[in-house]
């Protein structure tokens, strides 16, 4: 097929994932922001925000994996213009992640005593407690944002949320400055003022969002007069069948990257702050692979509704080849730039620990080399998922990514990753493997289901 028959799609593709990188990078930029503000505080703060984000990261993983089977439904339901059936997912899938928020903020409290038995510091954790409850609850209005996010990215009105994260950013960097530091006549709340931020920017961002919708005529009668409490069986069922793969597939994800950081503590502190800064660098090019994801997601749910098969593949393999295009802009950079890059995140001139600088720095480098070359994996596997998310597809996706990160990805990165083996590097390789069997996987899935669609849409005729 002519090249150009993929290429044109590129712009309208770009137009929906645009929005949803901007968000995206947004929320790293606030993460950015926090850990530079608390920072100012000590090593033991910055220690007790970084293990009580360990908690939350987990949850999130689970939430808003559960609340991207909203998108699909909802985008089906549009492009077969079935008003009463997108309302039906919207309002089930709002109820169902109120509940999952309710749930993992109950989960969190109970977790707590966790973090006496993890081996840290007693500082740290004293300091991580009243943190956590606070960051903790804010996971309601969180995963409730997520029902309406995935649902107006549903109807492709992606800008929306992206509106409303940038909101909650500027209110959260604001409330930071002024209750960590005591600014204005306000109390000094250290990093409690941190959580305090935290939670009043996403009940902030939940009610922008719903304000935006509400007043928007293509969502509006969807987000208002809603019966909450008067749900069907049906809808629950499909939704939960959908939505806790796709929780599953997330919590895989982040786990082995959490596991990374963990893996990276047991060599020592300057192979902890070399592992922070290449994870920090290669989730700020992630996001825009996220973003593709989303458009795919949407365009084909759409075209599944339309039951249009052929230009679903065609459609899909245009966001794929997309996703190559800027997998590997973003790969070259980090080969160009891997001794350069770390340098902005470390102080060249203090000279008391020059030493631990340029370990860290020398490692990073290395690390960036690795995530050059994963950086195509990574995106072809997240676009494939997002791809079989449109079609619905999620069990055999669910079991995928947990034999390519903890079948395979893992053992390479725990046997590999050892002082006397690779260390830092043999960790990556370990990601690198489980990525890469990942993409493999999914695509070949993902062809493979488009192929056998097509198939028996001609044999109907």
């Amino acid at each position: 097929m002519d090249l150009s028959h993929y290429t044109k799609e590129f712009k309208y593709n770009l137009k929906l994932a645009s929005p949803v990188i901007l968000g995206m990078l947004g929320h790293t930029f606030v993460s950015f922001v926090d850990n530079v503000m608390v920072g100012q505080l000590g090593a033991a703060e910055l220690a007790a925000v970084s293990l009580g984000n360990s908690f939350i990261f987990i949850a999130m993983s689970i939430g808003i994996g559960f609340s991207t089977a909203i998108t699909p439904l909802v985008a089906e339901a549009d492009s077969e213009e079935n008003f009463v059936k997108g309302k039906s997912v919207f309002k089930h899938g709002f109820f169902l992640c109120t509940v999952l928020g309710i749930v993992l903020f109950l989960l969190e409290l109970v977790a707590k005593p966790l973090m006496y038995i993890m081996d840290q510091p007693e500082e740290v954790v004293v300091l991580a407690i009243p943190y956590l409850d606070l960051v903790a609850f804010s996971l309601v209005p969180l995963i409730i944002f997520q029902a309406f996010k995935q649902f107006s990215d549903g109807l492709s009105l992606t800008k929306y949320p992206m509106y409303a994260t940038i909101v909650a950013n500027v209110l959260n960097v604001a409330i930071n400055y002024v209750l960590i530091f005591g600014k204005f006549g306000c109390p000094q709340m250290g990093i409690v003022g941190a959580a305090v931020g935290t939670l009043v920017s996403r009940f902030v961002m939940l009610f922008f969002l719903w304000w935006l919708l509400a007043k928007k005529e293509k969502s509006k009668a969807y987000v208002t007069n809603i019966k909450f409490f008067k749900l069907s069986k049906q809808p629950l069922r499909k939704l939960t069948n959908l939505g806790l793969p796709s929780a599953m597939q997330m919590f895989f994800e982040v786990g082995i990257f959490t596991a990374a950081i963990w893996l990276s503590g047991t060599l020592g502190k300057n192979a902890q702050a070399a592992n922070q800064i290449a994870l920090n660098l290669s989730s700020m090019t992630f996001m825009v692979a996220m973003g593709l994801s989303v458009a795919a997601m949407i365009r084909v749910g759409n075209q599944k509704g339309l039951k249009d098969f052929k230009a679903l593949k065609r459609i899909a393999e245009s966001i794929f080849l997309v996703g190559f295009v800027f997998a590997a802009v973003f790969a070259l950079l980090f080969v160009v730039f891997h001794t350069a890059l770390p340098d902005l995140y470390v102080d060249l001139d203090d000279p008391a620990n020059a030493l631990d600088t340029a370990e860290v720095v020398k490692i990073a480098s290395t690390l960036l080399l690795a995530a050059a070359v994963f950086q195509i994996s990574d995106s072809l596997q997240v676009i494939a998922l997002g791809a079989l998310r449109g079609l619905q597809d999620v069990m055999i996706p669910t079991v995928i990514t947990f034999i390519s990160y903890w079948v395979v990805g893992f053992p390479v990165s725990y046997f590999l990753g050892k002082e006397e083996a690779y260390g830092s590097l043999g960790i990556w390789l370990g990601l690198l493997a489980g990525l890469s069997v990942a993409a493999i996987l999914l695509f070949i899935r993902f062809n493979h289901l488009t192929k056998r669609l097509i198939s028996k849409s001609a044999q109907s005729l």
